[in-house]
């Protein structure tokens, strides 16, 4: 028989249980007929044993040393490289390592063989049962849950996401401009308009929980010089340069322009928006 490769993508940094209980979830998984997976991990610097402990539990996965200062983008980026290089894959996975694949998760992906699309999953709080990450329309703003069928979306969470060979082609890597957040939309973004579809997988894929712990740079307990300090930090989610980046790419200049100054007011004065949120 021959097999279709699949590299599957993932970035850790010291949350070893996570990570471990990611990697288990992973190989519970059903294998869809004909197909092969290779996992690519990048332990973007962990001190917390996370390294040891992935090559005494998972021997097979291939563990990629980073430095500590690659985050989601730049550490998936060194991923999807490492893999690229050591063989020419069909498909490569992108997956989050606290997101805990349904062990029917990769037969649901690969459901249809949509060679020329990507297909992105969605995951659910495994508390409350409800839609975390996935794919997003644009108009209206919404989250879509899946009802079935393949549905098309706007963009997409990187959490767990299909990519064929084909697409990987025209679209390259990641874009090394972006260091933590954005960079999943970005590629999405790009992807589309290229004329790519952006596809919703029928069915939930796994569990992930949402990241609801309001940022540093938007509370207004916190001092202003630490919150101004915290909105340039790789980890703030929306890191005015590299937004501008991707704003000005996929939005207009206008709206970059626009966007970068609201970051900004919204880190000096995070209780107006809070009034406007209550009033609205």
């Amino acid at each position: 028989m021959v097999y279709k490769d699949v590299a599957v993508l993932i970035t850790c940094h010291n949350r070893k249980d996570k990570t471990l209980a990611c990697l288990e979830a992973f190989y519970k998984c059903f294998v869809p007929e004909g197909y092969k997976f290779i996992i690519f991990l990048v332990d973007d610097g962990s001190s917390d044993g996370t390294r040891e402990a992935i090559t005494i539990k998972f021997p097979n996965v291939n563990i990629v040393q980073g430095d500590g200062n690659l985050y989601w983008n730049r550490g998936m980026r060194l991923a999807w490289d490492t893999a690229t290089k050591a063989k020419d894959f069909d498909y490569y996975l992108w997956l989050n390592d606290d997101t805990f694949l349904f062990d029917d998760a990769l037969i649901i992906l690969l459901s249809r063989p949509y060679t020329g699309s990507i297909v992105c999953g969605t995951t659910q709080s495994e508390v409350s049962q409800k839609a975390t990450y996935g794919g997003y329309s644009n108009k209206p703003h919404k989250l879509l849950i899946p009802n079935g069928e393949f549905q098309e979306c706007t963009y997409l969470n990187g959490n767990c996401v299909l990519i064929p060979k084909a697409v990987f082609q025209e679209i390259g890597n990641l874009d090394p401009i972006f260091h933590h957040a954005v960079g999943d939309f970005d590629y999405g973004l790009r992807a589309k308009k290229k004329g790519i579809k952006l596809l919703v997988a029928p069915s939930f894929v796994g569990t992930c929980e949402s990241h609801t712990v309001l940022p540093k740079w938007r509370t207004a307990s916190v001092p202003l010089k630490k919150r101004l300090q915290s909105l340039y930090l790789p980890t703030s989610g929306c890191s005015p340069k590299q937004f501008f980046v991707f704003d000005k790419r996929h939005n207009g200049l206008f709206a970059a322009c626009f966007h970068y100054f609201t970051i900004h007011l919204r880190a000096i004065a995070p209780s107006l928006w809070n009034i406007k949120k209550k009033l609205t």
